[in-house]
């Protein structure tokens, strides 16, 4: 097979590149090791900054998000039995985010891509990219039982934190810069109306707690647990009991319960590979950085990256320019770097700590007594959550 440009990853990252590339009239294969079952039902992020929205919207792949999407106008936060909220629009400007699925975001560009865009192979497992630096780069994969070769000019590494792409950077080049947090969250998902219209952010002594939200009729929520932990040592009732204690406020406020109908563990890290090119290969989404949740800042991250890819190889398909390409790992780490620094700062801030660090505690109360008596901090926190600008 030859193709412009091979995508490993048929995630949200490797879908939207496809999508862009092929309305800019730039051929691709989209080569992804799942099931279009298992792809569509992955549960992983709904929250989507308004660049998100915009990038989908530009590409004709947000008619189901602007029917269904739940626009939100900020967050709540919750700590010593006080609630605060803060007006994205009117620190920011206007700017909004949207609770709209990731698996929803998926299924829109599958069905878009199998129904007029370039090929889409499912259970097509990469197993090694080769010939990087050449001008016809090579991903070996596998699909309905034999081993086959895609020759490109450009490769894109969607496939995540343990896909094969980034093991084709070079050791003696690559750097990596991580952090494991002393703690995970136990999600939930609830077929429950949300509690509250928009998120809410609550810290206390008992750990960390989130309120978020799938649809109208879903119910998505976190909680602090430590390391290690098994999801089924968490009764239904246990759950319910400890989210409502960790939401309680001094008003008359009331978590809603319903039947939980899926229950996982996420550990906490920031990871960063640099640089995020090698010779034509590319890295993009988690392949080549992962946030902790905190931030909401994942799949933003990954549109990103594509985003400035689909450009940059926009600007090469029609004028010849590699000027973009080559400054595709800068742009995009300036960024990464930025949303890394905002999920590490609201993570440390919300958290309780294990070893029950009084002077941590006290200093994690500090700031958020600072972003809701200072306009200026609040507007800061606001311009992340919502999404810092394209770098390009």
């Amino acid at each position: 097979m030859r193709t412009t440009v091979g995508i490993i990853g048929g995630g949200p990252a490797g879908l939207l590149l496809a999508r862009l590339l092929h309305r800019a009239g730039i051929d691709c294969v989209v080569l992804e090791s799942r099931t279009r079952e298992y792809v569509e039902q992955r549960q992983r992020a709904g929250m989507l900054e308004q660049g998100t929205v915009e990038a989908l919207r530009s590409c004709d792949a947000a008619a189901r998000l602007d029917a269904e999407g739940l626009v939100h106008q900020g967050i709540e936060l919750r700590f010593a039995e006080e609630r605060h909220h803060l007006d994205f629009p009117a620190l920011t400007g206007g700017r909004t985010v949207t609770i709209y699925a990731q698996t929803e975001i998926v299924k829109d560009l599958v069905a878009l891509q199998l129904a007029e865009g370039p090929p889409l192979l499912f259970e097509a497992e990469a197993l090694a990219v080769e010939k990087a630096q050449s001008d016809a780069p090579v991903v070996r994969f596998l699909h309905e039982g034999r081993e086959q070769t895609l020759t490109c000019d450009w490769i894109a590494g969607c496939d995540g934190f343990h896909g094969v792409a980034r093991e084709a950077f070079p050791t003696a080049t690559s750097r990596t810069y991580e952090h494991d947090y002393p703690y995970s969250w136990l999600g939930i998902l609830a077929d429950v109306p949300p509690s509250c219209e928009e998120l809410i952010y609550a810290r206390g002594e008992r750990g960390f707690a989130l309120h978020s939200m799938r649809s109208p009729a879903v119910s998505r929520l976190y909680l602090q647990v430590p390391n290690g932990t098994d999801p089924d040592d968490w009764s239904d009732e246990l759950i319910w009991d400890e989210l409502s204690a960790r939401f309680a406020i001094d008003a008359d406020w009331t978590l809603a319960r319903g039947p939980i109908t899926a229950k996982s563990v996420t550990p906490m890290r920031s990871y960063v590979h640099e640089p995020m090119r090698h010779g034509r290969l590319l890295l993009a989404g988690d392949a080549a950085h992962i946030v902790p949740p905190t931030g909401a800042k994942g799949l933003n991250l990954a549109v990103s990256d594509v985003s400035v890819l689909a450009l940059a190889l926009t600007d090469l398909h029609r004028t010849g320019s590699t000027q973009l390409l080559d400054r595709y790992s800068e742009l995009c780490l300036s960024r990464v770097w930025q949303a890394t620094r905002f999920s590490y700062d609201m993570t440390r801030m919300l958290h309780a700590q294990p070893n029950g660090d009084a002077f941590e505690s006290r200093m994690q109360l500090a700031r958020l007594r600072r972003i809701t008596a200072s306009r200026h901090a609040a507007a800061e926190l606001a311009a992340n959550y919502t999404g810092l600008p394209l770098p390009v």
